[in-house]
């Protein structure tokens, strides 16, 4: 029996989320939450011939702890897509309060829930829910992840296209390790598990990169005001979602990139420390999964000079997110 919340759930990443999880064998039960329509999204999504059954709640009469207690898995695609002209800090001065509140409701309603961020900006957001849960002493950073499988769903796909052959997207893998927004973005595409081609030159390695990092900016423009990436990140938010449960269920062996507190595997994550030179809380890294979450951190391997130079170039803006999530939560005006 596993019971999973979207919080969110009503708005563009979180209906096709909730759509995809009420098709996930593994969920029995789905709980969905949002500030307007979820009751509709619920009895929506009922209707479907899978085994979870679905509740939807609002925030009066105790809706946040309803559609919290109990639950095994928690994703929080809540707050504000981002817009033309607008940058991930303008982003952060309204979803850092939305996340802020939904954490608390977290600590005290399901402290024990494996966490998952979706709400950008990712690299500041993540650490909001950890400072929330510390402050309640609940923290547990074995529990708690960045979903930045967006960046390697989108690594793989453009690989793919590089290659010529799309059907080939589903069995590349590239790892993506870093941050989850701009240049924080590290994809090493020295370690896709296709090879690019031979007589690939080094500008068209460094416009691929770009791509990846800026895919977000892609979707944003194409949509001319209408959104952002909802479509594609509800598909890697349920992929991650679905790789977390099957290690709920004792699943082994599974390994995904995710932006983690590096205390969830001190060995590995302070091996990980000494590679980027740096003293991180927070970093994007394969991390293999278990039934209590984090089992192992793993090192970014061998690097090519580029990845590299990307590496340190991406350390200083993550250290600078990192703090922005950490200040907000420490600020004495809050």
């Amino acid at each position: 029996m596993v019971k999973a919340v979207v919080l969110g759930a009503a708005g563009g990443i979180g209906q096709p989320l909730a759509l995809l999880l009420k098709s996930n064998p593994l969920v029995t039960e789905l709980g969905l939450y949002d500030i307007v329509n979820t009751p509709g999204v619920a009895t929506d999504l009922s209707h479907i011939a899978t085994p979870a059954k679905v509740y939807g709640y609002l925030p009066p009469d105790n809706g946040l702890s309803k559609v919290l207690t109990g639950a095994d898995i928690v994703v929080i695609p809540a707050g504000i897509p981002r817009k033309p002209g607008m940058t991930r800090e303008d982003l952060f001065k309204i979803n850092a309060g939305i996340v802020r509140d939904l954490a608390t409701g977290i600590a005290t309603s399901a402290p024990k829930a494996f966490v998952l961020v979706i709400s950008n900006p990712v690299n500041s957001t993540v650490p909001i829910v950890a400072e929330v849960l510390k402050k309640h002493g609940v923290f547990d950073p074995k529990r708690l992840f960045g979903v930045t499988t967006l960046d390697v769903v989108r690594a793989s796909t453009f690989v793919a296209e590089v290659l010529g052959d799309l059907s080939l997207a589903p069995e590349i893998s590239v790892p993506v390790v870093g941050g989850h927004s701009g240049i924080t973005i590290i994809p090493l595409l020295s370690q896709a598990t296709r090879p690019l081609p031979s007589d690939f030159s080094t500008s068209s390695l460094e416009a691929l990169t770009t791509r990846v990092q800026f895919g977000g900016d892609e979707v944003v423009k194409a949509k001319d005001g209408a959104g952002s990436a909802t479509l594609s990140m509800a598909y890697a938010g349920a992929e991650f979602a679905g790789k977390v449960l099957q290690a709920l269920n004792g699943v082994t062996g599974i390994v995904a990139p995710s932006f983690v507190n590096l205390a969830a595997d001190k060995n590995g994550g302070d091996d990980l420390k000494k590679e980027i030179g740096r003293d991180l809380e927070y970093f994007s890294a394969p991390v293999e999964l278990g039934p209590s979450g984090i089992v192992k951190i793993f090192p970014l391997g061998k690097l090519s000079d580029f990845e590299q130079g990307l590496v340190q170039a991406a350390v200083p803006v993550l250290a600078e997110n990192i703090e922005t999530g950490v200040k907000f939560i420490a600020s004495p005006k809050l």
